[in-house]
């Protein structure tokens, strides 16, 4: 009897001990991921972003620098690397960068402090401490964390599923879904690489990805290929039923052609688009009002009334009395050559 009671006993530790070594707990891995994200001196990554939203998938190249504690560098460029953008900050402010436009625009901004992105992992440790009503499970050889997003898209885009690989403890994918649960972003991290860090002097804007000046011959060329593109109109895919009523006007400014669109109802807002210009010179920032806003296609300029951004070799300006950000974000990101007319 003894010894049926003792291996009894030895039955019921071991398992007590098996269950104690099982499954890491939610709390265990978020202070895993804080320690290993949140304090390294710096990163760098690459990444593959694809917009879902359209017909066909949207695919975009992402490259991102950062060092403790201000310098960033994101680069976004689709899949040809014909279009890119730049968004840096460094001890002069924020800047956005289009180099094929030989343009640099300056913010006083703080992003992004006030402004979380999927693709900078120090942001995904953020959303993942703050939500504490996140959700947590382990899936094949991932933890996969789902959280609330805290980005200017999170009215249209508020949740998102973070993968975080067990071994590494560094992120594999992120998708982004609206309200239903549904993928419109995906972000492949291809690469990263913790405790790296650059100089100061690597995150000015004087320079491109490539290291040559820009406003250099290659940017020029690249300039007037877009400057000859056949000019086509761009129309939000919305399925808003508070707007109706689109009025189209076509006007001539100093030669050059502009499109207005007045749409009107319950929401009401104007599109002004353009061809885009070169600009005189990418050293010298023109100063723009508001925030850097990351629309997945582009990165823009955001005000309470105002945004506009430039894409594919076009200027967009959209101005509003009624939309709130996130709507003039969710008009901006739908933009398409068919759409809503």
């Amino acid at each position: 009897m003894k010894s049926r009671v003792a291996k009894l006993l030895f039955l019921f530790v071991t398992i007590l001990v098996l269950s104690a070594c099982g499954a890491d707990s939610k709390e265990d891995v978020v202070k895993k991921l804080s320690n290993k994200w949140v304090d390294a001196k710096g990163y760098e990554l690459t990444a593959e972003m694809s917009i879902l939203t359209g017909d066909e998938p949207r695919v975009y190249g992402v490259e991102v620098w950062h060092t403790k504690p201000d310098f960033y560098r994101v680069e976004v460029s689709d899949t040809n690397a014909e279009n890119t953008q730049m968004i840096i900050r460094n001890t002069e402010g924020v800047f956005v960068v289009t180099p094929a436009l030989n343009k640099t625009y300056k913010f006083q901004s703080k992003w992004p402090t006030e402004n979380s992105q999927a693709y900078l992992i120090g942001s995904l440790a953020n959303d993942i401490k703050k939500d504490k009503a996140a959700t947590f499970k382990e899936e094949g050889d991932n933890y996969v964390f789902e959280t609330k997003t805290s980005n200017n898209h999170k009215n249209m885009l508020p949740y998102q599923k973070i993968y975080i690989n067990k071994k590494t403890l560094l992120p594999t994918d992120v998708s982004i879904m609206n309200e239903n649960k549904e993928e419109q972003i995906h972000i492949k991290f291809d690469k990263v690489s913790l405790g790296k860090t650059r100089a100061a002097a690597e995150y000015k804007i004087e320079q491109t990805p490539t290291g040559k000046a820009e406003g250099t011959e290659e940017t020029v060329e690249a300039s007037a290929e877009i400057d000859d593109a056949e000019f086509e109109t761009y129309y939000p895919m919305l399925k808003w039923e508070q707007v109706h009523n689109i009025d189209e006007k076509v006007m001539e400014v100093d030669g050059e052609k502009r499109i207005i669109l007045t749409y009107s109802g319950d929401k009401e807002f104007t599109i002004i688009q353009h061809r885009s210009e070169q600009g005189d010179s990418s050293i010298i920032p023109v100063f723009s009002p508001g925030d850097p806003v990351d629309l997945g296609v582009a990165i823009g300029a955001i005000t309470d009334q105002s945004l506009s951004w430039e894409q594919d070799g076009m200027s967009f300006f959209i101005a509003s009395s009624t939309l709130t950000k996130e709507e003039m974000i969710e008009v901006a990101a739908s933009m398409t050559t068919g759409g809503l007319k």
